[in-house]
């Protein structure tokens, strides 16, 4: 499936092997302009941003969504 973001959208990644959580931040910028990825995200769990090619189980959510605590 092609992902499709736009800035403000959340990015949820389940957690990975080893980590008791995954990981929730906020897409702050497109690299490309159809949306697709990779994205800058921030993390909200440090507030660092990073360039992300989401895994095949992460979710997008928009900002008027509930973020899932």
């Amino acid at each position: 499936m092609i992902v499709h973001a736009h800035v403000g959208d959340w990015l949820i990644v389940p957690p990975e092997p080893g980590r008791a959580t995954g990981r929730r931040g906020r897409v702050v910028a497109l690299l490309h302009p159809d949306g697709t990825p990779p994205f800058r995200v921030r993390w909200l769990d440090d507030e660092h941003e990073t360039i992300v090619v989401p895994p095949p189980d992460a979710q997008l959510r928009c900002p008027r969504a509930a973020l899932p605590t």
